[in-house]
């Protein structure tokens, strides 16, 4: 017997590398702590589409996308979370953003011994950063985002 799906939130996350250093941005929210460009995917976008998207408003830069670091699925309370890490590349030599907005306070490149002394909003960032540098990354095709609801 066929179960009911459960509501699941997606969010992207976007490790964007240049060189040995990664872009991490400074968020208005969360306790103004350092994180990835990062955020919850809307109703109709894709995975992908969503990583773009939270680049741009939360960085400033367009990317390309080069791969998948990681998928995450994890079960709530009525409801379950799936995050796709995605490893992407700068779209052209825009610099990253330096003035304030609503998403965001800044965003800046840092190598992992610079992120390490910053106040970060998780752990993960480091892990998902030392992949990305050290070239861990899926194709993005591990993501046939059609076949999903």
């Amino acid at each position: 017997m066929a179960r009911d799906p459960i509501a699941t939130h997606g969010f992207s996350l976007v490790v964007v590398r240049r060189g040995r250093r990664a872009l991490l941005v400074h968020e208005r929210k969360h306790g103004q702590l350092w994180y990835l460009p990062a955020g919850r995917k809307d109703p109709g976008e894709t995975f992908a589409d969503a990583a773009l998207r939270e680049t741009r408003e939360e960085a400033g830069v367009d990317v390309v996308l080069e791969g998948i670091l990681g998928i995450e699925h994890r079960p709530l309370p009525g409801s379950a979370r799936m995050r796709v890490i995605y490893l992407a590349r700068e779209l052209d030599d825009t610099p990253p953003k330096s003035i304030a907005d609503e998403h965001t306070l800044e965003a800046r490149f840092f190598s992992l011994d610079e992120m390490r002394a910053l106040p970060l909003r998780g752990d993960d960032v480091l892990q998902w950063v030392e992949h990305a540098l050290a070239g861990i990354a899926a194709p993005l095709s591990l993501l046939d985002e059609r076949r999903l609801p």
